[in-house]
């Protein structure tokens, strides 16, 4: 089993393919194809990355992404956003409850998106920052950077399926 590598700024990140990424060691060791992925995506979304391979073990860690130089930083933070595609919620147009289930409406930076949400004690995540995270029945993953900005219609709604 390799050792864990710890990935600052002797270490070069460039893009692979996809959200993919090649890491190139301070002692010239080549690494390709690996998933960059955050360990706290929502708390700590610049610190903490672990690189996988193709296996899913993790090979590297990166502490904190600004200890990367600044082109390494892009090819991470570019697959990172590849991989984290997270509609963000800037109104609620419609949310009706059925058999259990909440059908919510929303629009997001990215359109119009209908979802259904299971257990709304445990898919929708307030944070006491403002945040929600909220995740739909396929498991897709929506975020409102601050409900307090929210129209008061959208407030209204999103109060009443909390």
């Amino acid at each position: 089993m390799r050792e864990r590598i710890y990935v600052g700024s002797s270490e070069q990140i460039e893009k692979y393919e996809n959200n993919l990424v090649t890491l190139t060691t301070a002692d010239g060791e080549v690494l390709e194809a690996l998933e960059p992925r955050r360990l706290f995506p929502v708390s700590r979304a610049d610190t903490y990355i672990t690189l996988l391979d193709n296996e899913g073990a993790e090979v590297a860690l990166i502490k904190d992404i600004n200890d990367l130089s600044e082109d390494s930083r892009a090819a991470v933070i570019y697959a990172l956003d590849d991989y984290y595609l997270v509609p963000h919620i800037l109104k609620i147009i419609h949310t009706e409850e059925k058999y259990g289930t909440l059908r919510w409406t929303v629009e997001t930076d990215r359109g119009v998106k209908s979802f259904d949400i299971r257990n709304r004690s445990h898919d929708i995540r307030v944070y006491k920052d403002g945040k929600i995270r909220i995740r739909d029945s396929d498991d897709n993953r929506y975020t409102i950077d601050n409900y307090h900005n929210l129209d008061p219609a959208s407030k209204s709604r999103l109060i009443a399926d909390m």
